[in-house]
C-alpha cells in the first residue's frame, strides 16, 4: 500500500528534480569529455565512449532489479543514500590514476545510480493530487533537461579548460549540495507498493506498457549514435574548435529545457499522447536534419536546436504514460523504463562505436533517422491501446 502524507513540505519536488540534475550529469559526463579523457588517459576516442556503453549496460540491468530489491526501503532514505553515493564516486573518479580504475568507479556509480530516476518519479507521484501528477512528474524529469542545457555544456568547457578532473568534482560537489536538498525537504515515511516477481509478468501482458517500452529503446538508440561521438563528430566533420563543440552541446540542452517547460505546461491539457507524439517527431526531424546537413556547422546547430526541443520532453512523457497505463504497478513500470532507456543508450552508443571507427561518419546520421522514424511509428501504434 502506497503512503502519501498530507501536505508535500515546500520544495519538496524541486530537490528531487535536483537529484535528476546530478543523474543526468553523472551518465551524460563522459561524452562531453571524450577527447581530453582520451588523452588523458592515453586511450582511443572509441574505448573513452564505451564508459557510456558499458556503463548502459549496467544501468538497463540495475534498474529492475534494484527496483525490486529496493521497493521495501523507505523513499527518503534510498532517495538519499543514493544520492551519497553519487557525490563520493564522482569526486573519487577525480583521482582515478587510469582507465580501468575511472571504468570501474564509474560501473558502480552507475549500479546505485540507477535507483534514482525511476524511484523520483513514482516519489513525486505520491506528493501531490492526483490532478497534477503529470506535470509534477514531468517537472521532476526537468533535472534531466538542465543537466544537458547547463551541465553538460558546463562539463565540457571545464574539462577543456581545465581538465576531466575538475569536471568530475565538479559533479561530486553538485552532488553533495543535492543530497543536503533532499535530506532537509522530502517528507518522512514514503513507501511504494512493494515490487514481486508476478509485477514483471503483469507488467509484460500489458500491450500498452511493452509498445512504450519499444519506444523508449529506438528513440533513445537513435540519438546515442550521434550522441555519444557528437564533440569529435562535430570537430571532424566541421573543423570546429572545442568551444563551438561545447556551443552544440548547449543548444542541445537549453532547447531540451525550453521543450519540456512547454510540455509541462501542456500535457493536463493536450494528454500525454499527443505530447508524446509531438516530442518524438521533433527528435526525429532534428536527427533528420543533422544526416542531411553534415558537414555545416550553422545547419546541424539548426538540427540540434530542433532535436533538443523533443528529446527531454519525450522522455517525461514516457513516464507519464507509463504511470497512467498502470498506475498501481508505476514503481516497477518506470524501473522497467529506464532499463530499456539504458538499452537504448548501450545499442546506440554501440552502434555509433562501430561506425565512427569505421570512419563512417555520415552514415551515423541516417542510422539514427532509421531508428527515430521506427519510434515514431511504434509511438501512432500506442494510440490504439491508450486505456479509455
Amino acid at each position: 500500500m502506497e503512503n502519501r502524507p498530507a501536505a508535500a513540505p515546500r520544495f519538496a519536488s524541486t530537490a528531487l528534480m535536483l537529484g535528476n540534475v546530478v543523474t543526468g550529469c553523472a551518465v551524460l559526463a563522459p561524452a562531453g569529455m571524450l577527447k581530453e579523457l582520451s588523452e588523458g588517459l592515453d586511450v582511443s576516442i572509441r574505448t573513452a565512449g564505451l564508459l557510456i556503453t558499458f556503463g548502459a549496460i549496467v544501468l538497463c540491468v540495475g534498474s529492475p532489479v534494484t527496483a525490486w530489491l529496493t521497493s521495501r526501503i523507505e523513499r527518503r532514505v534510498l532517495l538519499s543514500a543514493t544520492l551519497a553515493v553519487l557525490a563520493a564516486t564522482n569526486i573519487a573518479s577525480a583521482f582515478a590514476p587510469d582507465y580501468a580504475s575511472l571504468l570501474g568507479l564509474r560501473l558502480l556509480m552507475l549500479a546505485v545510480g540507477v535507483i534514482y530516476t525511476p524511484q523520483a518519479a513514482g516519489t513525486a507521484a505520491m506528493i501531490v493530487p492526483e490532478t497534477r501528477r503529470g506535470s509534477t512528474i514531468a517537472y521532476v524529469f526537468l533535472g534531466w533537461s538542465l543537466a544537458a542545457a547547463i551541465g553538460l555544456p558546463l562539463i565540457a568547457l571545464v574539462s577543456h579548460r581545465y581538465g576531466w578532473r575538475v569536471a568530475y568534482g565538479g559533479v561530486g560537489a553538485l552532488g553533495l549540495i543535492s543530497f543536503l536538498l533532499l535530506t532537509w525537504r522530502l517528507p518522512r515515511g514514503l513507501f511504494g507498493a512493494p515490487v514481486a516477481l508476478r509485477t514483471w509478468l503483469d507488467l509484460a501482458r500489458n500491450r500498452l506498457v511493452v509498445l512504450l517500452l519499444l519506444v523508449t529503446t529506438l528513440y533513445m538508440a537513435g540519438q546515442f549514435v550521434i550522441f555519444t561521438f557528437m564533440g569529435p563528430l562535430v570537430a571532424r566533420l566541421t573543423g570546429a574548435s572545442a568551444d563551438a563543440a561545447s556551443l552544440m552541446f548547449a543548444l542541445y540542452g537549453v532547447f531540451g529545457f525550453l521543450g519540456v517547460a512547454v510540455a509541462t505546461r501542456i500535457v493536463d491539457g493536450w494528454g500525454a499522447y499527443r505530447t508524446s507524439l509531438l516530442s518524438v517527431s521533433l527528435v526525429l526531424a532534428g536527427v533528420a536534419g543533422w544526416a542531411f546537413s553534415a558537414g555545416n556547422y550553422v545547419l546541424m546547430a539548426v538540427s540540434v536546436a530542433i532535436w533538443g526541443l523533443g528529446f527531454a520532453s519525450s522522455n517525461s512523457m514516457q513516464q507519464v504514460r507509463l504511470v497512467a497505463a498502470a498506475p498501481s504497478m508505476a514503481s516497477a513500470s518506470v524501473s522497467l523504463n529506464t532499463s530499456v532507456l539504458y538499452v537504448g543508450q548501450a545499442i546506440g552508443s554501440a552502434v555509433g562505436g562501430v561506425l565512427y571507427g569505421g570512419d563512417f561518419l555520415y552514415g551515423m546520421g541516417y542510422a539514427a533517422t532509421t531508428f527515430l522514424a521506427l519510434a515514431l511509428v511504434t509511438v501512432v501504434l500506442t494510440r490504439t491501446h491508450e486505456p479509455g
